[in-house]
């Protein structure tokens, strides 16, 4: 694919530069000379061919680029409300083809169909109220129906309400990494303030030691939801403008210094269960090929390095897939590697591994 590109990028050099050498040619010459540039019924009828092309190169490109890359699309979303935001891109979707479809056949046919011929006077057409009104109605229809649709989407994806029992979680978002907070035994975040972080008694979150809903709170650097059960999360930055990102639950929300914003969802699809999903399935050998295949390249390199005394390279490891929660917001030069794991599991699993971890209440009596 690479080569294919680098040819790519030559032959549009190549073609700039021959339209920049025509323009210099026809800069110097006169005005009589100008007269033989001047297009002919051939040259229209030729252009209008090219028009053509063009056009079924557009449609060709397309359907490759779907053959050849809807592989790295996502898995079925993994959240309660994923199914139907997934369908709402869809149709969306379809439409902006269908419409792409039928719109660019008309310009190019038009533009073939209509070309300059010599003796040949454009039709001069003021206007049609009808036509004008049937272009311009008909989509307003079709994007106020997206619109209104995607407003009843999203009212119901951002109803964070306490119902049904939801698992409180707070993200905690900083250059350049992400901290969990779970509500403890009690489901209930402690107060917290960033002008509370001390650093040298573990306090790096802010939270008020003197409230006593913090003291069971669970402070972590991994993830861990029950599968079926709704999260409310909050969530807060401590620097700069963050945002959560969660692909595989379609979930996102800002996080803004100074203020809690919250997201809502239930996670339906177990960790374990998504990496069955035969598209994982796929990704994961796919994803670990190439692995192989550079590690045979760095052990060929690890070799010379050795023989010259130099320190080697690392191997690559065998990739898992996993769920992420990632920054989609650019906050600064290492944004890139800004992520957290997170691991859906059933209830059990998540209360067995809830045992194992400290709470803020034990984590500030080993510092005193």
């Amino acid at each position: 694919m690479t080569v294919v590109l680098t040819l790519a990028v030559l032959a549009l050099v190549a073609i700039a530069i021959w339209q920049m050498t025509k323009i210099f040619e026809l800069s110097q010459l006169k005005a009589d000379q100008s007269r033989a540039q001047i297009a002919n019924d051939n040259d229209n009828k030729n252009n209008g061919y090219l028009l053509f092309a063009f056009m079924v190169f557009t449609y060709l490109i397309t359907i490759f680029s779907f053959w050849k890359y809807s592989k790295f699309l996502l898995p079925d979303a993994s959240s309660a409300h994923g199914e139907e935001y997934d369908y709402l891109m869809l149709v969306s979707f379809v439409i902006i083809f269908i419409v792409q479809f039928i719109t660019q056949f008309l310009l190019h046919y038009f533009g073939y169909k209509y070309r300059g011929r010599e003796g040949q006077k454009a039709l001069f057409y003021a206007d049609n109220d009808r036509l004008e009104f049937i272009w311009t109605i008909i989509p307003v229809i079709v994007l106020a129906g997206l619109i209104l649709w995607g407003l009843y989407t999203w009212t119901n994806i951002m109803d964070v309400n306490d119902e049904d029992d939801p698992l409180i979680v707070e993200l905690y978002a900083q250059q350049f990494n992400w901290t969990a907070r779970y509500g403890g035994a009690d489901n209930v975040l402690g107060g917290a303030n960033v002008r509370m972080i001390d650093i040298d008694r573990a306090n790096v979150l802010g939270l008020d030691e003197s409230d006593s809903y913090a003291a069971d709170d669970v402070i972590v650097k991994e993830l861990h939801l029950p599968v079926g059960r709704k999260v409310n999360f909050k969530m807060r930055s401590q620097d700069v403008l963050h945002s959560a990102y969660m692909p595989h639950f379609r979930a996102q929300m800002n996080c803004v210094p100074g203020m809690t914003t919250e997201f809502s969802f239930t996670p339906i699809t177990t960790t374990a269960e998504i990496r069955q999903n035969s598209e994982v399935v796929d990704k994961v050998k796919r994803t670990n090929k190439i692995r192989a295949e550079k590690n045979v390249k760095i052990t060929e390199e690890n070799r010379i390095l050795e023989a010259h005394g130099e320190p080697t390279k690392e191997l690559l490891d065998s990739w898992e897939y996993d769920y992420i929660l990632l920054c989609n917001k650019i906050c600064g030069k290492s944004h890139y590697n800004m992520q957290m794991k997170i691991i859906v599991e059933t209830q059990e699993e998540y209360e067995a591994w809830m045992k194992t971890q400290q709470t803020f209440g034990q984590t500030m009596a080993s510092v005193q």
